[in-house]
C-alpha cells in the first residue's frame, strides 16, 4: 500500500491531482516540459493556477468524466458571461483567457473559429474547488442529468430540488434527532441491565403466543374455506378455490411444525435462557466499571474515516498517474502501462483487509478490557485504564493475531464481491440455472463470512485470556463453542433478538420524534429525505452501541466457561464471576441435585479452553 502511494506521488500524480492539468498535459501553476508530438504542451502556467472547462456540463456518465477541453486560466469567472464580448471583456480586465491558447483575446469576437475554441455560451458563474484548483459552476443545475442518472427514482428536477431544500432547511432538526438517537442508545444500554430478566421472558412469551396465534388462524381459515358450499362457485373458479384450499393446508401444516419445533426448543433451552439474562446483567456492570467502552465505536469510526480518506486520495493519485498518451481527439491522458496498471486491484484488497484489521483491533481491545475486568476479584483493584492497557497489549503482542484473522475474512469476502459483480453484470442475460448457482455461491460465502467473523471474535477473546497465537486460540474457541452449543445458541438467539428489538425501538422512537417535529416545519413540503437520513443515522448509532454490548456478552461467556472449569467455589478455588452468575451456578446445581445427577453436571458442561487458561 505504501509503495502504491509512493509510486503515484513520485510519478507526478499528486501535482496533477491537486493543481490540475489541461488537455495538453500541462500542469497548472508551474512550468512544464515539452511532450513529443503534443501541440501546446510545455507551456509556462506559473500564473495560470486554475483549470477551466469549456463545456463543464458535458458529462460522460459511463466513464465518469467531463467530455470537455480543459485549459489553465488565471481566474474563474465569478459571474455569468452571456456573449463572446463578455468573455473578451473578462480576459482584458482579469487577464484570464477562457478560449483556446491559439486564440488571442482580441480575436474572440472576430475569428470564425471562436465558436469552437471558446467556451459554450452562456459561461456559468464558477468558483475554484477548495484544494483542487478546478473551476466548478456555482449553480449545479447543469449537473441535473448526472444527478438523475445517480438517483433513478427522481423523474422531475423539482422533486430533487425540494428534497435538497428540505434537508438544508431542517438541518438543525436533523442534528437534534441524531443527538437524540445517541442519547437513546446510551439509555437503552443502562435499561437492558435492569430489566433484562423481564424483557427476555416477555419476548419469549410473545414469540410463542404469536406462533400459536398464527397457526390457529391458518387452521381456522382452512376449516372455514373447506366447509364453504361449492355449489355457489362457478366452474371456472372451482379449480382456483381448490388450489387455495391446498395452499392453506400446506401453510397450516408448516406453521404447526414450526410452532412445535419452537416450543420444543424453548423447553430445552428454558434453563439456558437464565444464563443469557445473567450475562446481560453483568455486561451492564462492565460498562459501569469501564465507561470508556462506550466510546470504542467512535475511535474505530475515526480510524476508519482516516484510512478511507487516505485510500480515496491514493486512488485519485492512481487515476492521474502514468505516462502521457494522446487519445483519439488529440488530447493528453495519463495511463499506467505494464504490470503496474493492475496496482489498483491490490489497492482494493488493501481497502478490505485494513478495514477488517481496524474492526478486529476494536474486538481485541474490548476482549482484553473485559477479560481484565472479569478476572480481577476485587473490582476496586482494576487498572486505572483497562482499555489503554488492552491497547498496549494489542500493539506489543497481538498485532499478528489481528492481521491474520482479518486476512482470513478478506479471503472470503473478495470472492463473494467478485461473484456479486458478475451477477450484476449478467443480470437478465444468464439462464435460470446459472442464476441459481451464482446466488447459492454468494449465499454460502456470506454464511461462511459470518461464521468466521464470530469465530474470530471468540479467538481474540481466547488470545486475551491465554496469550496464545491466532490458530491455537481459534481452535480452543471453536472447541468450547461446540461443546457448549446449546448455551451459545441461547445467547445468540435470545440475546441478538433482544438487541435487534432495541435497535428497532431506537429507530422507531427517533423516527416518531422526527415526524412530530418535521410536521410543524412549514418551510417546505417534502421531508421524506430528512426522515430517512435521521432513521439511517439512528440505526447506525444503535448498531454501534449495541454491537459493543453484544461483544461484551460473548466475551463474558467464554470467561464464564473458563471460570466454572477451573474453580468450584471452594476455599482456594473461589469463583471470579459476579454474584449474579454465581446464583445461576448455584441454582443449576440445586436443580441437578433434585434430579439426582450430582449437582455439578452444569459446570461439567462448560469445558476448558486451553491448559494455559488457569494462569488467566
Amino acid at each position: 500500500m505504501g509503495f502504491i502511494c509512493g509510486f503515484s506521488v513520485a510519478t507526478g500524480a499528486a501535482a496533477r491531482l491537486v493543481s490540475g492539468y489541461d488537455s495538453y498535459g500541462n500542469i497548472c501553476g508551474q512550468k512544464n516540459a515539452k511532450l513529443e508530438a503534443i501541440p501546446n504542451s510545455g507551456m509556462d502556467h506559473t500564473h495560470r493556477k486554475y483549470v477551466f472547462f469549456l463545456d463543464p456540463c458535458n458529462l460522460d456518465l459511463i466513464n465518469r468524466k467531463i467530455k470537455s477541453v480543459a485549459l489553465c486560466v488565471t481566474a474563474c469567472p465569478r459571474q455569468e458571461l452571456k456573449t463572446l464580448s463578455d468573455v473578451q471583456k473578462f480576459a482584458e480586465i482579469n487577464g484570464s483567457a477562457l478560449c483556446s491558447y491559439n486564440l488571442k483575446p482580441s480575436e474572440y469576437t472576430t475569428s470564425s473559429k471562436a465558436s469552437v475554441l471558446c467556451p459554450k455560451l452562456p459561461v456559468p458563474a464558477s468558483a475554484p474547488i477548495p484544494f483542487f484548483h478546478r473551476c466548478a459552476p456555482v449553480n449545479i443545475s447543469c449537473y441535473a442529468k448526472f444527478a438523475e442518472a445517480l438517483i433513478t427514482f427522481v423523474s422531475d428536477n423539482s422533486v430533487l430540488h425540494r428534497l435538497i431544500s428540505g434537508v438544508m432547511t431542517s438541518k438543525e432538526i436533523i442534528l437534534g434527532l441524531c443527538l437524540l438517537s445517541l442519547v437513546l442508545s446510551m439509555i437503552l444500554m443502562v435499561i437492558i441491565r435492569y430489566i433484562s430478566r423481564v424483557l427476555v421472558w416477555i419476548l419469549t412469551i410473545l414469540v410463542i403466543l404469536g406462533s400459536l396465534g398464527g397457526t390457529g388462524v391458518l387452521w381456522w381459515l382452512y376449516a372455514k374455506q373447506r366447509k364453504s358450499p361449492k355449489e355457489t362457485v362457478i366452474p371456472e373458479q372451482l379449480q382456483i378455490a381448490e388450489d387455495n384450499l391446498r395452499a392453506l393446508l400446506i401453510y397450516a401444516i408448516s406453521a404447526t411444525v414450526f410452532t412445535v419445533l419452537l416450543f420444543l426448543i424453548m423447553l430445552v433451552m428454558r434453563k439456558r435462557v437464565a444464563l443469557t439474562i445473567a450475562l446481560f446483567h453483568v455486561a451492564g456492570k462492565v460498562f459501569i466499571h469501564l465507561p470508556l467502552l462506550v466510546f470504542q465505536p467512535f475511535w474505530t469510526f475515526f480510524a476508519l474515516v482516516l484510512f478511507w480518506a487516505y485510500w480515496i486520495m491514493t486512488l485519485l493519485f492512481l487515476g492521474t498517474a502514468g505516462s502521457a498518451v494522446q487519445n483519439d481527439q488529440g488530447f493528453v491522458e495519463f495511463r499506467v502501462s505494464g504490470p503496474l496498471q493492475y496496482m489498483w486491484w491490490y489497492h482494493v484488497v488493501g481497502l478490505i483487509w485494513i478495514s477488517e484489521f481496524i474492526l478486529a483491533c476494536q474486538q481485541m481491545t474490548v476482549a482484553g478490557a473485559v477479560v481484565t475486568y472479569y478476572f480481577t476479584r476485587d473490582k476496586r483493584n482494576l487498572p486505572f485504564t483497562p482499555i489503554l492497557a488492552s491497547v498496549n497489549r494489542l500493539i506489543r503482542y497481538h498485532l499478528g493475531t489481528v492481521a491474520k484473522g482479518s486476512f482470513i475474512i478478506t479471503l472470503v469476502k473478495i470472492p463473494r464481491m467478485i461473484l456479486m459483480y458478475i451477477h450484476s453484470q449478467l443480470k437478465g442475460k444468464e439462464n435460470a440455472c446459472a442464476r441459481c448457482v451464482l446466488k447459492s455461491c454468494i449465499c454460502c460465502l456470506w454464511c461462511l463470512e459470518k461464521c468466521l467473523n464470530y469465530l474470530n471474535q471468540n479467538a481474540y477473546t481466547a488470545t486475551a485470556i491465554n496469550s496464545t497465537n491466532f490458530c491455537t486460540s481459534a481452535k480452543d474457541a471453536f472447541v468450547i463453542l461446540v461443546e457448549n452449543a446449546l448455551r451459545v445458541a441461547a445467547i445468540n438467539t435470545v440475546g441478538d433478538f433482544m438487541l435487534f428489538l432495541g435497535k428497532v425501538l431506537i429507530v422507531c422512537s427517533t423516527g416518531l420524534a422526527g415526524i412530530m417535529l418535521l410536521n410543524y416545519q412549514q418551510d417546505y413540503t417534502v421531508w421524506v429525505l430528512p426522515l430517512i437520513i435521521v432513521c439511517l443515522f439512528a440505526f447506525l448509532v444503535a448498531h454501534c452501541f449495541l454491537s459493543i454490548y453484544e461483544m461484551v456478552v460473548d466475551v463474558l461467556f467464554l470467561c464464564f466457561a473458563i471460570d466454572t472449569k477451573y474453580n468450584d467455589g471452594s476455599p482456594g478455588r473461589e469463583f471470579y464471576m459476579d454474584k449474579v452468575l454465581m446464583e445461576f451456578v448455584e441454582n443449576s446445581r440445586k436443580a441437578m441435585k433434585e434430579a439426582g445427577k450430582g449437582g455439578v453436571a452444569d459446570a461439567r458442561e462448560l469445558k476448558p479452553m486451553a491448559s494455559g487458561a488457569s494462569s488467566a
